[in-house]
């Protein structure tokens, strides 16, 4: 199994926002759901239109582990998701293809994978990146592993720093600045 990597530089993410900006609103929204709430691409595209639509929270079941999550909608996304769900029915779902189904994991993949190559993105990447990308950054403003293990429900702060790419930065820069 490949692991895909965070967006580590702010200004990458900025890249790949004009990217999707310029496909389209469903795409870039996708995108910043995973940037700025950590889920994974199976809650996000789970999502109806009524999950956000006039919200202050979000709630759902995550589908992988079970458990109940409930986090308030940022200044990024809400008005975002006023303007997306706009004259929308409440039971649509949030993201659909052209054929108007709900739009599935592998789309989600092909979308960020293109995006970020037309940002000019080297790094493997895939839907965690999203989420990774999120972890990566909470880390980085926070510095606070405890909370960010409990946002992504993992068992230890150590799978977490492993998971968000801490550990393979502060190895890097160990090699990085060890001369003999």
């Amino acid at each position: 199994m490949t692991t895909v990597e965070p967006i580590r530089k702010k200004e990458d993410i900025k890249k790949v926002e004009e990217v999707l900006r310029k496909q389209n609103k469903r795409n870039l929204l996708m995108f910043t759901i995973g940037t700025n709430c950590g889920l994974r691409v199976s809650d996000i595209l789970a999502l109806n239109v009524g999950d956000v639509m006039g919200k202050n929270y979000i709630q759902i079941i995550e589908k992988k582990t079970g458990k109940f999550k409930k986090f308030p909608i940022n200044a990024k996304l809400k008005p975002m998701f006023a303007e997306f769900t706009r004259g929308k029915s409440a039971e649509e779902p949030l993201f659909k293809t052209i054929f108007h189904n709900r739009l599935e994991r592998f789309a989600a993949y092909h979308i960020i994978r293109d995006a970020c190559k037309a940002a000019g993105l080297e790094e493997k990447v895939g839907t965690h990146t999203m989420r990774k990308t999120f972890g990566y950054h909470h880390y980085k403003k926070f510095k606070d592993v405890a909370m960010l293990q409990k946002i992504f429900n993992h068992s230890s702060p150590q799978i977490t720093l492993r998971y968000i790419g801490i550990e393979q930065d502060q190895i890097d820069e160990s090699y990085a600045n060890f001369i003999l």
